[in-house]
């Protein structure tokens, strides 16, 4: 297996598995069931893979900065990329699998993006960003 393949592989593994525990954790407040049950879909495995690409562009340049910066700038771009991935699934299947999730919240962009997750995924880049660190060079 190819080094690209393999962090992609990692990248989507590990985005998956924070979603299954975001999912849990904020899942709580409506149903009560200590269970923490989470979830995800089996599409968010080739997205979240896409990270190292990503991280292999925006990383480089963005290294000198503080984190905070390049947190912000990898948001931007992931809230992008989740509103794009978004719209081409729901070309492709009919809904967005994130969809009935996200509609009718305040914060929410034609039901594609939450804005107000934004601070969600910032920790989620910087996670995505300290395993992209660790491997990068396998």
């Amino acid at each position: 297996m190819s080094g690209l393949a393999l962090q992609v592989l990692i990248l989507g593994s590990v985005g998956v598995a924070m979603e299954v525990v975001f999912t849990a954790v904020t899942d709580y407040p409506k149903n009560r069931s200590l269970r923490l049950l989470g979830y995800s879909y089996i599409w968010m495995l080739p997205i979240y893979g896409l990270a190292p690409v990503f991280l292999g562009v925006m990383y480089p340049p963005l290294s000198p900065y503080h984190l905070a910066a390049r947190l912000a700038a990898y948001v931007a771009v992931l809230l992008v990329m989740e509103y794009l991935t978004g719209w081409i699934l729901r070309k492709a299947t009919g809904e967005c699998p994130w969809e009935r999730n996200y509609r009718g919240t305040p914060w929410a962009i034609h039901g594609l993006v939450r804005l107000d997750y934004a601070p969600a995924w910032a920790v989620a880049c910087f996670i995505f960003e300290s395993v992209y660190l660790a491997v990068r060079h396998i």
